[in-house]
Parts: C-alpha cells; structure tokens; sequence
C-alpha cells in the first residue's frame, strides 16, 4: 500500500497541487540544507521531505519560523556556519548523501564584515568538515549578481556572461558569493563532486526580502518607476528554483558535464511570444495594484542620471553614519538594466524544466501577499529603513558573527 506523499501545511494551494501531481526523481535519504530557515532554504527543507527524505537537517542561525513544518523528518538545528566547531558537528551527522548549501548574507544591506564571514569563510568551513566526514556531494546556492558588471545582461548564457573573478564587483554580496563559489568549483572531482546554482529574482508566497521591500515602498509613497521602466527581466518561483537545486544533485556523478558548473535556472518562457523575459515595472506594477495601492504608471518616471547623482550621495550617508538607505547606486543599476537569461545550459544538464508556470505562480504571489503581508503593515515616513523581516535576519546573522571567535 503506498503512503501519502507528505505536505508541508504552510504550502500554497499551488505548491501543493505541484507537490503531488509531479513525478520526480528520488532524493537521498539523509540530507542538509544550510540557511534551512530563509525564504528558499525552508521551501528546500520541504521539499525533499515530500521527495521522500527521511531526514533534513536544517542548519540556520536563525530559527525556524512560526509557521515552520514540524515533521518527525525535520531537525530545525540552530547554528553559525562561522563556527567550525558548529559545522563539525552538523557534517559529523552519519550517512548525509548531499549538502544543500544555501546559507548566505543576501543583499546590499548588511554590515560589510559579514558578507566575508558567512559567504566566504562560512563556505570553506562547509567544504572543509564535508571531506573530513566523507560527504561527497556540494550543491551550492550561488547568484547571477557573481557576474554582474552594471551591463546589460541580455538573454545570455551562462558561457557568455564574464567569468570568475571579475575585476570589480557592483556590491560586496556579489563579491563574496563569488568567493565562496570559485572555493566550491575549485575542489570539485569526480570523489567530492561540487555544483553552483543560481535563480533570478526568486518570488513566491512567504518572500522576506524581494517584494516586502518594495511594496513597502509603493505603500508608503516612496516608489517610482526608475528610467523609462521597460527594461527585461527573468524571474524565478521558489518552488522552480529548489528543483533546480535539488535535482543538480542527480547531476552529480563521475564525469558529469555538471561538476563544478555555474547554472542559472529560472521560470522559462515567460513572455507571450515564447521569451524568457518580462517587462520588471509592468510586472511589478500588478503585484502594487493587487495591494490596491496606486499604479506606477500614472505617475511621473524618475530619470536614472538623477536617481544615480541621488544615489551616489545616499551611498556616501550610509557609509558617514552607518544607516541603512534602500536607494542605492546598486539597486538603481539592477532595477533599471536588462537581466535576463538562456537556461538552456540548465535545461540539457541537469534536465531542468520549470515545475510552476510564471503566469500561475505570480498570481497566487499577488494573492498570498494581499491575504498574509497586507493586513500586518502600516505606513512609515522617510527613506531609510528596510522591511522588518528583512532587518530581523540582518540583526540576528550581525550578531551571531559577533559572538564566533
């Protein structure tokens, strides 16, 4: 008699129709996931249980939220992947088949020392205690941004984008992934077997830092379309991108074309006409309406060369006095810039197919937000600050680096 496929109760009417109608391969029977409690890593740890995982280790400083699964397959284990001593002991764990690595300092606003902790040294501590326990699968959680020149990214392939290591980085975050995965590409053989996968603008229900800050912003006012607002974007459904991440570790096995390989994976063929780009402020601009907040579009475009010379100065603010600004010369550049991406790559190697349809996936977003973010908000003044889910994690990750020696 086979057993129902478990579902994790926090799931979208989307994401569990996905979950159970799909057929997909088996996942191993022990796993990891570090960063296991962010918007990704918790979706991850889902996943794989309703894969047939017996046991994920979730590994996060910070814990697992309110709403988090809690299934006899799932140790929410709280810990600093700065701590070898922590790590030692997560990786000393018997039979662990994969480690998910996912945990990072994301974003252009924390403090610059611990990008370097956890993107960097936090990686080595994970490749380190992984050969000294004889794990011999690494599926790393990388970025686009790695790559990123403030250049138009066009429709590129991976092979055509700029390869590691670039000769300046737009933000610290970008620099120190990139660290942290030429460590991964770098120790990969066919006995400890290393793959890099990166979304595009990952979305979905339960989002802490894409769209909360933005739509925080359109609340309050404080939201214009940058530029002439039609520049092309690729996004990515969290459900699609943990499948991509979870079936790269398929991909990894003596000779793979895939080892220690950067891949991009994203919803696919968004665009009417069968492109894999959409327009970001029109696209944007639904979720705004769907708060019943005011179209972009009926207001005035703020001209770039004004919004960079605006940036240029808050950049210099921020550093003065240590505050937080959400304009910046790094969000001007990517939110006015084409970024988008050929997935083929991902596609022919590691058999990648998105599982949830743009179209679909967005809507429910747009629902989910107006259901479950909405009723919690209240306008602010000013310009400074970051959404509070955001912050939070800022603070707890800051502080735990602190206390790691």
């Amino acid at each position: 008699m086979d057993h129902p496929i478990p579902i994790a109760p926090s799931s979208s009417p989307l994401q569990r129709t996905t979950s159970k109608s799909g057929s997909y391969p088996p996942v191993p029977s022990v796993c990891v996931v570090t960063g296991g409690t962010g918007f990704v890593g918790c979706r991850l740890v889902e996943m794989l249980v309703e894969r047939g995982a017996s046991k994920v280790i979730s590994f996060d400083v910070v814990p697992p939220p309110k709403d988090a699964w809690h299934h006899p397959n799932i140790e929410w284990r709280v810990g600093d992947i700065t701590d070898k001593q922590a790590v030692d002991e997560l990786l000393s764990t018997p039979n662990i088949g994969c480690v998910w690595h996912n945990a990072a300092a994301v974003g252009p606003f924390h403090p610059k020392p611990l990008y370097y902790k956890v993107n960097y040294e936090g990686t080595q501590n994970i490749i380190e205690s992984a050969k000294k326990y004889g794990i011999n699968k690494i599926v790393f959680s990388s970025s686009p941004s790695t790559r990123f020149t403030g250049v138009d990214v066009d429709g590129l392939t991976e092979e055509e984008m700029p390869s590691l290591p670039l000769d300046n980085y737009m933000q610290t975050y970008a620099e120190t992934k990139a660290m942290g995965e030429m460590e991964i590409s770098k120790v990969c053989t066919n006995e400890f077997m290393t793959v890099a996968v990166a979304p595009h603008q990952v979305y979905g229900p339960r989002d802490n830092l894409f769209l909360p800050n933005l739509l925080e912003a359109a609340m309050n006012g404080k939201l214009r379309v940058f530029g002439k607002g039609y520049n092309r974007i690729c996004f990515t459904h969290v459900d699609n991108y943990c499948h991509g991440l979870i079936i790269a570790e398929k991909a990894l096995y003596p000779d793979s074309p895939a080892l220690g390989k950067f891949y991009i994976v994203t919803d696919g063929k968004t665009h009417p006409e069968g492109e894999q780009y959409l327009i970001f402020w029109k696209i944007l601009d639904e979720a705004i309406v769907g708060m019943g907040f005011p179209s972009l579009w009926g207001k005035a475009h703020l001209p770039k060369g004004l919004l960079l010379f605006i940036a240029s100065i808050c950049d210099v603010l921020q550093k003065i006095f240590g505050i937080i600004l959400k304009l910046n010369t790094f969000n001007v550049i990517v939110l006015t810039m084409h970024r988008w991406f050929d997935i083929k790559a991902a596609e022919t190697d590691l058999k990648f197919e998105p599982i949830i349809g743009f179209r679909e996936g967005w809507d429910e977003t747009i629902v989910w937000f107006r259901e479950n973010w909405l009723p919690k908000q209240s306008k602010s003044k000013g310009l400074g600050g970051i959404a509070k889910t955001t912050q939070s994690k800022i603070d707890i990750q800051d502080e735990s680096s602190k206390k790691v020696r």
